[in-house]
């Protein structure tokens, strides 16, 4: 499986997808349209080894729930991810067994 998680309005992943070399083996998969089901999340957290890996600290909901003074458990973290798009940092790359959150190339 080949699949970008990514948000159309996000600079950083326009600017990342831009640059890779070729993303037409890729399912492209926009998180504010599509969303992101338990599922595929559970298998980012396997390959990523935890959801606070997956965690976008820098989403302006973090700050404006108070987030950044709470230390949230992985559960939590995983439901915020669910329940809100930008939580998810991105892009997220899947390229096989391999993952790659933030960037597109090594």
């Amino acid at each position: 499986m080949k699949r970008i998680y990514q948000l159309n309005t996000c600079d950083n992943c326009r600017k990342l997808l831009k640059a890779f070399s070729d993303v037409s083996e890729y399912d492209i998969i926009d998180i504010k349209s599509a969303g992101i089901s338990p599922e595929e999340l559970d298998e980012m957290k396997e390959r990523a080894g935890s959801y606070e890996a997956l965690f976008s600290k820098r989403a302006m909901k973090y700050k404006s729930l108070g987030l950044k003074d709470k230390q949230l458990t992985e559960q939590e973290m995983r439901q915020f991810i669910l329940d809100e798009y930008t939580f998810l940092k991105r892009p997220v790359r899947i390229d096989g067994p391999q993952i790659y959150i933030g960037k597109l190339n090594d």
